[in-house]
């Protein structure tokens, strides 16, 4: 999200194009083909922390929450687990959030669902007050108020169908490496996906939750850490999973540098729909149906007039130019200027130029303003500074006075975990590919925001599409599609359809 992006961009993904300009909370990892394993040390990001020993602590406190129209008795146990190597050395402190439903039976046939937010380097604060039994109030249609900021009960949470644990990766939030250990050894996707793993196997051992349906809930680079960790999960404690939800995925495969444009297209399109910038036949359709168009011509036309580079004829040219500013609301001027190459940096500035006006990387829906409304690039992501003061504050307030953690240590937003070691080309996917082949009862829900400029839909499409997954597998990943940006949660008609669409998800991927 923003300069300092939290959400995965890149990650040798589909929006590698987001890559350069993104990390932090919401952004993607930077380029490092080094791989590395679990326990082995890549070249120190930064000097070893110094400080006093980990030690664990916890907070239990009970709570009623309306969700799904049904009060929800509910215990919140606050608290940080520390993991160590496989040789009894403490590693790093995880922290955690669980909560469990009161009136359980048999927390055995219960699910438990594993929740996070992504960048790499994004605190899970915002899946936790979006997704959690409490949330922050925003209008509607996401937008932040002022301070004094409030939290009301989530009638939205995923609560009613499974116990949730919100967990921070390492480095973020309240999780630390432990003094004197080599942050490195946590920052790459095979590493974070391990010790995360690790710290699933401590849970669900001390929660006595190994019978438990089990479900893997991530946002954005959190997408990334479900897949890859689908496996690791299975090879390295032999925990398969029921579930896996992918909440705004980043795109898991390769491709070259010169199409990438073809997989933002689409949500250029749905984009400029919402800000009526189309012409009437495309601006009369529904969204679905615009998106649809957009997808054809993405993947078509445009596709095949990338292909050709300079052997396009000037004829053609000037169509799929023409086509091209039909599909964009953009003019015919700045796509000839732009050599038919929509830089998303460049789109957000240029869409609504001539008013004076951006609009937001995470969610388009968002409008702001520069101090030179002729620059090249946004000075910021006005979606995220719409309400990130009030996830943050609230938060803040929230964990000491409703969860009694007190604590002096500074809660990491966003943590900066360069160099992010990616691994190699394709693992990710190829890591989901074998879990869902070998666990063949293993579901995928992909949620994808139709305004959503940090991980464009299109981009998880694409992956999905070309996965390699047997026919008879298929049938176990499904989409499922919002007029809203990233965080989906924060409109309120996205927020129910998305509450009502992984509620029967998890209900229909385990016997009960």
């Amino acid at each position: 999200m923003r300069t300092n992006p939290r959400i995965a961009c890149g990650v040798s993904l589909v929006l590698a194009a987001c890559t350069a300009a993104a990390q932090g909370r919401r952004g993607g990892a930077p380029d490092d083909p080094t791989q590395t394993g679990r326990g082995q040390t890549p070249p120190a990001a930064q000097e070893p922390r110094r400080g006093p020993a980990l030690e664990e602590k916890s907070s239990v406190t009970h709570h009623t929450a309306r969700v799904g129209g049904q009060p929800i008795a509910y215990t919140a146990t606050t608290a940080n687990y520390v993991i160590k190597s496989d040789d009894g050395i403490p590693k790093a402190s995880f922290f955690f959030v669980g909560y469990t439903k009161d009136d359980s039976p048999d927390l055995s046939k219960r699910p438990v669902s594993f929740v996070y937010n992504g960048g790499p380097g994004s605190g899970s604060l915002f899946t936790h007050m979006g997704l959690g039994p409490r949330r922050i109030l925003l209008t509607d249609d996401g937008h932040g108020m002022p301070a004094p900021y409030s939290i009301v009960d989530n009638g939205d949470s995923f609560l009613d169908a499974s116990d949730l644990v919100f967990v921070d990766a390492i480095s973020t939030g309240y999780s630390r490496p432990a003094p004197g250990e080599n942050p490195a050894q946590f920052y790459g996707t095979v590493q974070d996906a391990t010790w995360f793993s690790d710290f699933i196997y401590q849970y669900l051992t001390r929660n006595e939750r190994w019978a438990s349906p089990k479900f893997l809930i991530g946002e954005s680079y959190g997408t990334t850490r479900s897949a890859q960790m689908s496996a690791i999960l299975q090879q390295r404690h032999q925990i398969y999973l029921n579930g896996i939800v992918l909440v705004s995925s980043v795109g898991f495969g390769n491709w070259g540098a010169d199409d990438r444009t073809k997989f933002f297209l689409p949500t250029f399109v749905t984009s400029a729909w919402y800000h009526k910038l189309l012409p009437s036949d495309l601006q009369n359709e529904n969204i679905e149906s615009v998106a649809q168009a957009a997808r054809q011509f993405a993947h078509g036309e445009y596709a095949a007039a990338l292909e050709k580079g300079d052997q396009l004829s000037s004829a053609e040219r000037q169509k799929v130019v023409k086509d091209l500013a039909r599909f964009t609301g953009l003019s015919t001027k700045y796509i000839e200027e732009s050599n038919l190459r929509i830089s998303p940096q460049r789109w957000f500035k240029e869409l609504e130029r001539d008013k004076r006006k951006t609009v937001g990387r995470l969610d388009s829906r968002f409008e702001g303003m520069d101090a030179d409304a002729a620059g090249e690039r946004n000075e910021y992501d006005s979606s995220e500074a719409s309400y990130e003061g009030a996830y943050s504050a609230m938060f803040q307030d929230y964990v000491r006075r409703d969860l009694k953690w007190s604590t002096d240590m500074y809660y990491t937003i966003s943590a900066n975990v360069r160099p992010w070691d990616q691994g190699q080309p394709g693992q990710v996917a190829e890591a989901l590919r074998s879990a869902m082949t070998q666990q063949s009862n293993l579901k995928v829900l992909v949620a994808c925001g139709y305004y959503d400029l940090a991980t464009p839909f299109n981009g998880i499409e694409q992956t999905v599409s070309h996965m390699n997954l047997e026919p008879s597998m298929r049938k176990n990943i499904g989409f499922t599609y919002y007029e809203a940006g990233h965080m989906m949660y924060i409109d309120k008609k996205a927020r129910e359809k998305l509450h009502k669409d992984v509620d029967e998800f998890i209900a229909a991927s385990y016997p009960h």
